[in-house]
């Protein structure tokens, strides 16, 4: 009989626990749009924090209650997720030009030679804390690589001959994650060109153009020849260092011409032909006889 009453007993209490449980949960549910699903399915789940946020979920939460799209977008989908994201709430989509990375340095071993050997943690981060570098120019790229470490997409590796990363445009989703990442803020985010073209200063030395020059043979040195041949109004200099502005360029290359120091560099374009001196004034003397 007694294990009857047990049997009762624990009946009764199990009963009374998931009433009490259910009316819990009533009281304390917290509703969730369905539509916070909807996105994140259309989100590519790199969870790279390009969009500035903690992950696709927080994006997709984020995009359901702003009121429109504007200020949020996903580097990673591009405006064809963008698209569907748009279409799922009923909404304008935001467009927005390509971007990729790109590394502000060219300062190789060729042209940038050390002058003292780091023995320690391999974290440019941690080299960065301790001292300028292995080499006399004090911004350019330390080369530990981590940059390469923290791009979810692989497409940033170390160039073993350069001790530069190497950016592989076919891969680059312009996350973000190497800008944060790097300390001497060498990575930036430039437009996208078609065939994949990229004209831009790749140095960061804010030193004079004589200790510029002497640290690394391709540095900047600020003598704004490129600033006033630029038709576009694309470039500026600042503390002995010149930018060009990827949204203004239009890829002219006088710029690049006109560089003495080669800092300028493109990619992407046909290699000019050159026209030697002595061709050149043997065309002049066949046209005058002609």
């Amino acid at each position: 009989m007694s294990i009857l009453y047990t049997i009762v007993s624990l009946s009764l209490l199990g009963a009374v626990s998931a009433l009490v449980l259910y009316f819990v949960a009533q009281k304390f549910k917290v509703f969730e749009d369905p539509r916070i699903d909807l996105v994140e399915a259309e989100l590519p789940a790199a969870n790279c924090g390009g969009c500035g946020y903690a992950g696709c979920r927080n994006l997709a939460e984020t995009m359901v209650k702003a009121e429109t799209l504007e200020g949020l977008y996903c580097p990673v989908g591009g405006n064809a997720v963008m698209a569907r994201i748009a279409a799922v709430l009923g909404r304008d989509a935001v467009a927005r030009e390509a971007r990729i990375a790109v590394l502000r340095c060219n300062g190789t071993c060729e042209f940038r030679p050390r002058i003292n050997q780091y023995d320690g943690v391999s974290s440019c981060v941690m080299v960065s804390a301790l001292y300028g570098g292995e080499t006399g120019c004090s911004y350019g790229c330390l080369g530990c690589g981590d940059c390469v470490a923290v791009c979810s997409f692989d497409a940033l590796h170390m160039d073993p001959f350069t001790g530069l990363p190497v950016v592989d445009d076919m891969k680059c989703t312009a996350c973000g994650s190497c800008v944060k990442t790097c300390p001497k803020n060498l990575f930036e985010l430039r437009k996208r060109w078609k065939g994949e073209k990229k004209i831009y200063v790749a140095c960061m030395n804010k030193d004079r153009g004589a200790i510029a020059g002497k640290n690394c043979k391709v540095a900047c040195i600020g003598c704004s020849k490129c600033f006033k041949v630029c038709p576009h109004e694309a470039i500026t200099i600042n503390n002995y260092l010149a930018f060009i502005d990827s949204d203004k360029c239009k890829l002219c290359r006088k710029c690049v011409t006109e560089c003495p120091t080669n800092s300028i560099i493109e990619f992407g374009f046909p290699i000019k032909k050159v026209i030697s001196e002595s061709s050149s004034l043997s065309t002049q003397l066949n046209q005058k006889e002609e």
